[in-house]
């Protein structure tokens, strides 16, 4: 079963509830991933899901801090919902302990040595850490240890 197919699902169970914030929230990322696959005209395979999630993911982070900083905490508490149901839909990162041991390995076994080689190290930890690994924080990690 595919994650959008989940969503239905999870969409209809929550109306039949009349979990109003709950059928939103769901209803806004079903509507992203079949955009998603109306733009690129295939259906999306679970990776493809995942990055549409993670893209809605950091869209509605950022329009927290939107909200807060206008004064609209009502929008901001609608947003962090909608967060939190995508965080449970994606799959636990990495956390930066197991990450650093990754770069380590990778580091090792490319020979890299300085930031020119930053590139080789960056695509070798995302093939081997998956959807697991969060780029933003492979990246500074990576930063720190090629000089």
């Amino acid at each position: 079963m595919s994650i959008l197919s989940g969503l239905q699902d999870s969409a209809k169970t929550a109306l039949k509830a009349g979990d109003k914030e709950r059928v939103a929230a769901l209803r806004m990322v079903v509507c992203e991933l079949q955009n998603e696959a109306k733009r690129t005209r295939q259906e999306l395979d679970e990776g493809a899901e995942l990055s549409v999630l993670r893209r809605e993911l950091k869209r509605r982070q950022e329009s927290i801090e939107a909200f807060r900083a206008g004064g609209r905490d009502d929008l901001a508490r609608h947003e962090e919902f909608a967060v939190a149901l995508i965080e449970d839909l994606l799959p636990t990162q990495m956390d930066e302990a197991e990450l650093s041991g990754l770069i380590d390995r990778v580091i090792a076994e490319t020979g890299a040595s300085s930031a020119r080689e930053m590139g080789k190290v960056m695509s070798a930890v995302m093939a081997q850490g998956g959807v697991r690994v969060d780029g933003k924080l492979a990246s500074r990690l990576v930063k720190e240890r090629l000089p």
